[in-house]
C-alpha cells in the first residue's frame, strides 16, 4: 500500500464535494482552519454547486475530483461532506496519476466508497471528519487535532476506556489492514471490484439513521458474503440517530454481537468513529493493531 507523504508548510490542499451539496460558510470556515495548519487551500470550481441533493452534475463533481487527483502539486484532498453521490464517480475515475503521486484524501460517510476505491488501487487514505465538523468544532477539537497529527506523519495511538456495551466486547488482539467505513455505503459496493476484502484485515463499521432491521440485514450480508471468514478483528463504531425496534429479537448492538458470535476474532463496541463529535480519524489500508482488553481498547497505526 502507498502511504501519501506527510504535509509540509506551504503544501497545496483542495476542498471539493464529490457527493452532496453543502453550505458555503461551512466550507470557508474549514478552509480557514486548514490554512491555520500552514498549507495553501483552494476550493474547487464546483464544490459549492447545487443540483438537487448533489453538489453539481456528475461531470462537475468528477472533474473536480479527477483534477485534484491528477495535479502533482495537490498534497491533500479534503472532501467537504458525504450525503450521497460518490458512487456515480467510481467507474469513471482514473487512478493512474494519484498512484504516481499519492496524496491524502480525507472524508467519511458516503466517502467510504472513495476510500474503498483508493484501497483497491493500493493507496492509503483517511477516514475522518469533514467541513461541518471542522467549522463547528474548531482547531482545538480532539478529532481535528488527531487528523492534523496524521497528515503531519505522526503515528496513531488511541487508548479508549470501555463503555456500557463492554459486556459485548470479545477480548483479544488483531493485526491487519484496516478497511470498512459506513456500513450501508460499504455494503452498497460489496461484490464490486472496489470492495476488496484484505486477508486477515481489521474491519470497522459505523452508520447513521438506519433502522435496526436494516443494520441486521447489512451485517448478515457481510456474513453471507464471507467477510467475517476473512477478518482478524471487528471494530463497531457509533450507530447514531436511530430508534430501537422492540419487534426485533434484541437491541441493535446485541444483534451485531449475536451475528458474529460463532467467530473467534476480537470485537469491540462503541469505538469513537462515526457521525458523532468524537470521530477519530483512521488510516484506511494501513496495518492496524487492535487490542480489546477488560477495561480498555487500544488501537495503533504506525
Amino acid at each position: 500500500m502507498l502511504q501519501p507523504p506527510k504535509l509540509q508548510i506551504g503544501d497545496k490542499a483542495v476542498i471539493l464535494s464529490p457527493a452532496g451539496k453543502i453550505d458555503g460558510e461551512l466550507v470557508n470556515k474549514a478552509a480557514d482552519l486548514l490554512r491555520g495548519w500552514g498549507i495553501r487551500v483552494e476550493i474547487s470550481e464546483n464544490a459549492l454547486c447545487e443540483t438537487g441533493r448533489f453538489s453539481g452534475f456528475v461531470e462537475q463533481r468528477l472533474s473536480d475530483l479527477q483534477s485534484a487527483m491528477d495535479d502533482p502539486d495537490v498534497k491533500l484532498i479534503f472532501c467537504s461532506r458525504g450525503g450521497y453521490g460518490t458512487v456515480h464517480l467510481l467507474g469513471k475515475l482514473d487512478f493512474t496519476s494519484i498512484k504516481q503521486n499519492p496524496k491524502w484524501v480525507i472524508g467519511y460517510s458516503d466517502i467510504t466508497v472513495l476510500h474503498a476505491a483508493l484501497q483497491s488501487n493500493g493507496i492509503m487514505s483517511i477516514h475522518g471528519p469533514m467541513a461541518k465538523h471542522f467549522a463547528e468544532e474548531g482547531a482545538a477539537d480532539i478529532s481535528v487535532r488527531f487528523t492534523k497529527a496524521i497528515v503531519a506523519g505522526e503515528p496513531i495511538i488511541y487508548e479508549i476506556p470501555v463503555t456500557s456495551h463492554a459486556y459485548l466486547n470479545r477480548k483479544g488482539k488483531a493485526l491487519g489492514k484496516l478497511f470498512g467505513g459506513n456500513l450501508s455505503v460499504f455494503c452498497g459496493i460489496l461484490g464490486t471490484k472496489f470492495a476488496k476484502i484484505p486477508r486477515r484485515g481489521v474491519l470497522f463499521i459505523e452508520d447513521i439513521g438506519e433502522d435496526p432491521y436494516k443494520i441486521d440485514r447489512y451485517i448478515n450480508q457481510l456474513k453471507l458474503a464471507g467477510v467475517f471468514d476473512r477478518i482478524s478483528g471487528l471494530i463497531v463504531g457509533q450507530f447514531s440517530d436511530y430508534t430501537e425496534d422492540n419487534n426485533m429479537y434484541s437491541a441493535l448492538y446485541e444483534s451485531i454481537a449475536q451475528t458474529v458470535s460463532e467467530y473467534d476474532f476480537p470485537v469491540c463496541f462503541d469505538f469513537p468513529v462515526g457521525h458523532v463529535k468524537h470521530n477519530f480519524p483512521l488510516v484506511m489500508g494501513k496495518t492496524a493493531r487492535l487490542a480489546v482488553k477488560e477495561n480498555q481498547i487500544i488501537f495503533k497505526q504506525f
